[in-house]
């Protein structure tokens, strides 16, 4: 049975680990200042359900499998990053293009199911969870069972710290909303920083 002192060891660093600015924080205000606060809040929750595909498979055993191959570890990265840019350059082609109301309401779905693409396909979510995670174990008791519930309680803080983000980024949209230029503007912007954690995801590089 893991300590009371480790645990809060760990929730210590797991909310540094949330608040530290990261590719998943840079995002989700990317996302909302695209697409206004729905899009933010569902890519946000499709984050977080995407993080739980890899706490299940890391307790599964099966993140250990991809990240020992090189194959598996390069063909997750390649389809990760490229969905990344290709929802980049698609934000930044539509960035002048008027939203009805109907598009915007389908919006919060897609952002939904691509959040869960984003971070299911991220090798290296799967290896924060498998070099952070295993430091607070006790050998002694159920590891799955342990990995699975500090996984929870790591996925519950990102997620709360990008809902914060998804309010902050709202608000600073809906200051720019009377003028459509700066909202294109922003949508651009929002585009080439997808483009750019995309390509970061495609450069990589396995560890070990």
């Amino acid at each position: 049975m893991i300590s009371f002192q480790l645990f809060a060891v760990f929730l210590a660093a797991a909310l540094l680990v949330a608040i530290t600015p990261g590719p998943g924080i840079f995002y989700i205000a990317a996302r909302t200042l695209a697409g206004g606060r729905s899009e933010g809040l569902a890519s946000s929750v499709g984050l977080g359900l995407g993080g739980l595909v890899h706490v299940i498979a890391g307790a599964a055993g099966l993140s250990a499998l991809v990240m020992a191959s090189a194959e598996a570890f390069t063909l997750l990265k390649l389809a990760g990053g490229i969905y990344l840019v290709w929802l980049g350059f698609k934000t930044w082609r539509e960035a002048g293009i008027p939203q009805p109301v109907e598009v915007r309401t389908s919006g919060a779905r897609r952002a939904l199911r691509e959040g869960i693409l984003v971070e299911a396909l991220n090798p290296k979510t799967a290896a924060f969870f498998l070099a952070f995670i295993p430091q607070f174990v006790d050998p002694t008791a159920d590891v799955a069972v342990q990995f699975v519930v500090f996984g929870l309680i790591s996925v519950a803080l990102n997620a709360s710290v990008d809902l914060i983000v998804t309010i902050w980024a709202a608000r600073a949209r809906a200051g720019l909303i009377k003028r459509p230029s700066l909202i294109a503007r922003s949508r651009q912007l929002s585009g080439a920083v997808m483009c750019g954690l995309g390509a970061s995801l495609l450069l990589a590089r396995r560890a070990g």
